[in-house]
């Protein structure tokens, strides 16, 4: 069978999260939460305050940061990182329980580091935090007894049959100088939590059943055995305040010689008394704790550890003055570190070309991180200070304007007498080159163009005649009509001159109209200047597809596209005959041929034989 937490055969009570043997998890409270005030200033910041009693105890920052937590005493006595001291990650007394300290790996983990402590505390403990960077938040836990609960300290120090929590009543037999009076308060309350005997392990009596009578021991005189101290037990530390025991055996009172334990009464055997040994201080040594991170993530970079001068004492490690290590070489605190070469930037193409073909646009390039490998990473692996520009504004110069025009249209405003045909103009920027640059100016070609269809007949006083087709077949445009002063005669109309009207209302000869969207047109420019004056040059002219909004457009019918280029001036050169230009010598053939024309003299004394030569090596350079 089991025993269970009461130390009974048979028993299956358990010891709940409370600290109580039995209970129902009802017993105590779970007090817990976050710490995220933001800190400014350096230093130490109280976070919270465990109280006596206290249980489970978990306190841990949520990420990792520069940041370290410390425990300190309600007396102030330093239990982890007092005094501006980061102690090693490890177990540390304190407060009546051992805090386990833990502070996860500095590269590998993001954990932030932790105390941890079953408890129960016996006094009040106050946590801090060492603020160098922005709080990442501290979680804590803890449970604390209710009234009238059974300290979970006396369980580590009961023995079977001892009294817990009025299970057992109290051996009156017991004396003052055999039990230890112990007081739990509630720090939260300040109310008592009763107080409690603890029987010393080994002076407990002995219970027996009311129906037995216990046996007669002899008395001391009368026995031929007693327990006699023969030794003590090795000391539990080489140094450093260890601990020992007296070892006890049965021997025969007048020989002394050893006899089994049978021989002797156990009730009698002496209980060992823990004695102190080995006192003097153990030798100081350099504790070296973990490297930091490395201060680049590529590149040579440097990292950091804490190298501390400890000393062992007591079963505590506590840190000392650094000369006690001066016997011992001291490590590095610091150390070059390179995680990676860095990637670097790379220009994977040249510049593109300009946006725009005239004024200002922007250009292009292709700039990628590339690791050391070859392989193409994420911007932020190269320094973003270093990286060279992808985009650049270029200039293309003063972009020229022309007028661009449609053709004429093909109907007259009047079907008969004068009308007018129209033409759309509009100045745009011009793309060709060849042409000045310089804006359309105020020669704005004409838009109408007078039309003649015959005379047309006369009607009575104002005669007004038919509106003529609309100007233009689509998009806006005007109509015309006939609006004369007449007089009717018989079988006639007779022409008067407008004045004699003037008292009656004119009606309008003109009007606007709109048959229906253009849609898309061609649009063209003048033609450029011919590039040569005879033996065949060309001109250009820039042509475009607009919309009706006068937007680039491509839905024109390219039949309908009219030229760019044409031939122009392909008329032979012919030098001008000047009458006065005569040889004034039948020699003059050798002044040609001797190179005497670039003097004045020979080129007015041969002028018509310097002259032709002069023109057929011009023509010769033109044609090359």
């Amino acid at each position: 069978q089991s025993i269970g937490c009461d130390d009974y055969l048979g028993s299956d009570k358990v010891i709940d999260k409370c600290g109580i043997c039995g209970g129902d998890n009802t017993a105590c409270k779970v007090v817990s939460g976050v710490f995220k005030h933001t800190l400014t200033n350096l230093g130490y910041h109280k976070i919270v305050e465990i109280p006596e009693g206290a249980t489970k105890i978990n306190i841990t920052e949520m990420s990792k940061s520069n940041n370290y937590l410390a425990l300190r005493s309600r007396s102030g006595r330093s239990i982890i990182n007092g005094n501006w001291a980061i102690d090693r990650p490890g177990r540390y007394e304190g407060g009546g329980t051992m805090f386990t300290y833990r502070r996860p790996n500095e590269i590998s983990s993001t954990a932030g580091e932790s105390f941890l402590a079953d408890g129960p505390t016996n006094e009040v403990l106050d946590v801090y935090m060492i603020h160098q960077q922005p709080n990442p938040g501290i979680h804590y836990e803890y449970i604390i007894p209710g009234d009238n609960v059974i300290s979970p300290q006396l369980l580590a120090h009961r023995r079977p049959g001892e009294p817990l929590n009025g299970q057992l009543g109290m051996p009156e037999s017991t004396s003052h100088e055999d039990e230890d009076l112990h007081r739990e308060t509630d720090i939260l309350t300040g109310q008592s939590a009763g107080t409690f005997p603890v029987i010393q392990p080994g002076r407990f009596p002995s219970h027996q059943p009311e129906n037995q009578v216990p046996a007669m021991q002899p008395s001391r005189q009368n026995r031929e055995h007693n327990w006699k101290q023969v030794g003590k037990t090795e000391c539990t530390t080489t140094c450093g305040k260890g601990s020992q025991y007296p070892i006890f055996h049965c021997v025969n009172r007048i020989t002394h010689e050893e006899v089994p334990e049978g021989y002797c009464d156990s009730s009698t055997k002496p209980i060992p008394e823990e004695e102190a040994c080995n006192l003097f201080p153990c030798p100081a040594f350099w504790d070296i704790g973990e490297w930091s991170e490395c201060s680049k993530t590529c590149g040579l970079g440097m990292q950091h550890r804490q190298i501390l001068c400890r000393q062992i004492y007591a079963n505590r490690t506590l840190t000392v003055q650094q000369y006690r290590c001066q016997h011992l070489e001291k490590p590095d605190t610091t150390s070059t570190c390179q995680l990676k070469i860095c990637s670097e930037w790379q220009i994977r193409t040249e510049w593109t070309s300009c946006s725009v073909p005239c004024g200002v646009g922007q250009r292009t390039r292709d700039v990628k991180c590339v690791s050391n490998l070859g392989d193409i990473v994420d911007d932020e692996e190269c320094n973003m200070k270093l990286r060279p520009n992808d985009i650049e504004n270029c200039d293309m110069g003063p972009c020229a304007k022309s007028w661009f025009l449609t053709e004429w249209s093909d109907r007259c405003s009047a079907e008969c007498g004068d009308g007018i045909r129209t033409r759309s103009v509009v100045c745009m920027t011009n793309h060709i080159s060849s042409l000045p640059l310089e804006g359309c100016g105020n020669n704005r070609p004409l838009e109408t163009t007078p039309c003649n269809n015959g005379p047309c007949a006369g009607k009575v006083e104002w005669f007004a005649g038919g509106w003529t087709q609309c100007s233009t077949e689509c998009g806006s445009g005007t109509q015309q009509r006939e609006v004369i002063c007449v007089r009717k005669t018989e079988g006639n109309f007779d022409v008067l001159n407008p004045y004699e009207c003037s008292h009656l209302e004119k009606p309008p000869s003109q009007q606007s109209c709109y048959l229906k969207p253009c849609g898309s047109k061609w649009f063209h420019t003048e033609w450029s200047t011919c590039s040569k004056s005879c033996e065949g040059g060309f001109r250009v002219r820039e042509v475009r597809c607009l919309s009706d909004d006068m937007a680039a457009s491509t839905q024109c019918d390219p039949q309908l596209k009219p030229e760019e280029k044409e031939p122009c001036n392909t008329q032979d050169c012919v030098p001008e005959i000047d009458e006065n230009c005569k040889d004034k010598y039948y020699n003059c053939n050798v002044v040609v041929q001797a190179r005497l024309c670039v003097y004045t003299y020979y080129k007015t004394a041969c002028c018509a034989s310097c002259t032709r030569v002069a023109n057929r090596q011009s023509g010769f350079l033109g044609r090359r």
